[in-house]
């Protein structure tokens, strides 16, 4: 798999990824090119080589004019999905801007909905979002890991006071994250930083075993002495694992009195936050009323944001969770040819041998609509020409 090692010997910001992400071959141009399309203004960005302790890096300089608002989530999400941006990267910045505003809103005990705030709404902490994961995509990065995070050490001034290094939303955002600190002061690992990592990255840990195609260095704007100020990324292939036993969380509430506008409602944003998976169960409750099991597959770190996400969509007085052992078979993405236009189709392997394919449903329902077609003739269509290339 392409995989992408996030080094955070000096901590991470937004602007230290983007600076990384072009100095390890992210075209700048079609980066820039690709923000354009979110249709907002009043931003520059450019790409700058600096020296920092001895190391050449990138430092990406994003030029922001003063706002008189700030955005609400919604607003960001309304931004981001009226954009002509691929649909991969609306989702993956969603979900990062998504995960900011839960840590902020848990930090100063406020429904998420009216959190409003720079971290979330200033058009830097956009363009820094954005900009990283059009970046992966530019890159082709299919997997993410971490070192442990340097945080730094000592205070930083922020609009409510001076606050303890890292402040609350960082230390929030890192929860089940290695941290540490050193003798190194200041706030190495910003609020943009630990979302966008703690979102993207399944694991933390030394380097994976990878053979390394492409290292990447982008600058921070402070300068120590015999300190690089730098996020290091490394992509490559890592080797492939097989289907592998990993430990999730399952989140679940009997609910008897929601509607199905509503448990419908959270399905979708149980997905938007990272959900691996989210089923509903009839069950027969207490006084003989039909209710519904509503069950949320997650990973450890999104256990709280299914929690929160519980209580604020549904009339659940309580929820449980409890840790389960997933084994997931291999997957690949294979496009294939059909009379239709291209169709992806999802394969899985045992012990490296394809097991079988399942065309993906947007793809063909779009191919579908187009062509005047059903959805089943372009289904069979994508199938027919999967098994021509399997024999082949």
């Amino acid at each position: 798999m392409r995989t992408l090692y996030f080094d955070c010997f000096a901590g991470a910001s937004g602007d230290m990824m983007l600076g990384a992400l072009v100095s390890a071959g992210a075209d700048a141009r079609e980066l820039s090119a690709q923000l354009s399309l979110l249709d907002v203004s009043g931003y520059e960005v450019s790409f700058d080589i600096v020296d920092r302790s001895g190391i050449s890096a990138t430092h990406a300089r994003v030029r922001t004019a003063h706002e008189q608002h700030q955005r609400h989530l919604s607003d960001i999400h309304k931004i981001i999905n009226d954009s002509r941006l691929g649909e991969s990267v609306k989702a993956r910045a969603v979900r990062i801007f998504t995960r900011l505003a839960e840590a902020e809103a848990r930090v100063h005990n406020v429904p998420v909905e009216r959190i409003h705030f720079h971290e979330v709404g200033a058009l830097d902490a956009i363009v820094d979002v954005v900009g990283a994961c059009i970046g992966f995509e530019l890159l082709r990065v299919e997997r993410f890991v971490s070192s442990p995070l340097h945080v730094g050490s000592g205070t930083v001034e922020m609009a409510h006071g001076r606050f303890p290094v890292p402040p609350p939303a960082v230390a929030e955002l890192l929860r089940d994250a290695p941290v540490y600190a050193t003798d190194i002061t200041g706030e190495l690992m910003t609020p943009t930083g630990a979302a966008i990592i703690s979102t993207v990255c399944e694991s933390y840990g030394p380097l994976p075993r990878m053979r390394v195609e492409r290292t990447g260095y982008g600058a921070g704007t402070r300068e120590y002495k015999n300190f690089p100020n730098v996020l290091r990324v490394m992509i490559g292939e890592a080797e492939r694992e097989t289907s592998a036993d990993e430990k999730l969380f399952v989140i679940e509430t009997n609910v008897d009195d929601a509607t199905p506008q509503v448990v419908g409602h959270l399905m979708d944003q149980a997905f938007a936050r990272g959900a691996l998976d989210c089923y509903f169960t009839p069950v027969q409750m207490k006084k003989n009323r039909p209710g519904v099991l509503i069950s949320i597959l997650c990973q450890p770190r999104d256990r709280e944001t299914m929690f929160d996400l519980l209580f604020a969509e549904t009339p659940t007085l309580g929820a449980r969770s409890y840790e389960v052992e997933r084994r997931a078979l291999e997957r690949e993405m294979v496009t294939v040819e059909t009379e239709y236009g291209p169709v992806d189709v999802k394969i899985a392997l045992v012990n490296g041998r394809i097991k079988g394919g399942t065309p993906e449903y947007e793809h063909c329902r779009a191919a579908a609509e187009k062509s005047n077609v059903a959805l089943r003739v372009v289904e069979a269509a994508a199938r027919a020409s999967f098994e021509k290339i399997r024999e082949s």
